[in-house]
Formats: C-alpha cells, sequence, structure tokens
C-alpha cells in the first residue's frame, strides 16, 4: 500500500485510491476483525469474485493471525520489534 492509501483507508469505500479488489479484501479483513461471526454469504461471494477457495482460506489464516498478534501484544503490553 502506498501512503496515500494507508492515509485513505477510514474512507476506503469511496476512495478512487483502491480498486473493487481492494475494495472486498479491506471489507473482509474489517468484518472479520469486528467481528467474524457476522460475515454474511455475501461477503464471500463478493471474494470469490477475485480470489480461489484456497486463496480465501489463506486471506483468511493471515487476517486471523494478525489479529491474534495484535490482541497478544496489546494485552501483554508488549511494544512489536519492528526492526
Amino acid at each position: 500500500m502506498t501512503e496515500e492509501q494507508i492515509k485513505a483507508l477510514p474512507f476506503y469505500r469511496v476512495s478512487k485510491l483502491f480498486d473493487e479488489k481492494e475494495k472486498a479484501t479491506i471489507l473482509y479483513a474489517e468484518r472479520i476483525t469486528r467481528g467474524a461471526a457476522a460475515i454474511r454469504s455475501g461477503t464471500l461471494e463478493e471474494l470469490r469474485k477475485y480470489y480461489s477457495e484456497d486463496q480465501i482460506v489463506e486471506l483468511t489464516l493471515v487476517i486471523c493471525v494478525a489479529n491474534f498478534t495484535n490482541r497478544f501484544n496489546d494485552a501483554l503490553q508488549v511494544e512489536p520489534d519492528l526492526g
């Protein structure tokens, strides 16, 4: 992502900086982060336009690992080593 896209993330749904695939991916990540139980079938159908089933599984895993890492570090007040 570019610095400009990072700054535009709060408005990604209406931003011209993101294509439809990126918007679908960000929405999916946002929904998993806020509450995976609320994922709608339409969300997955939208992802299937851009990703294979295997890619959706991998994408979901990456999102979940990032959420786990963030929650773990936050709970223990660990500052990540960014190298």
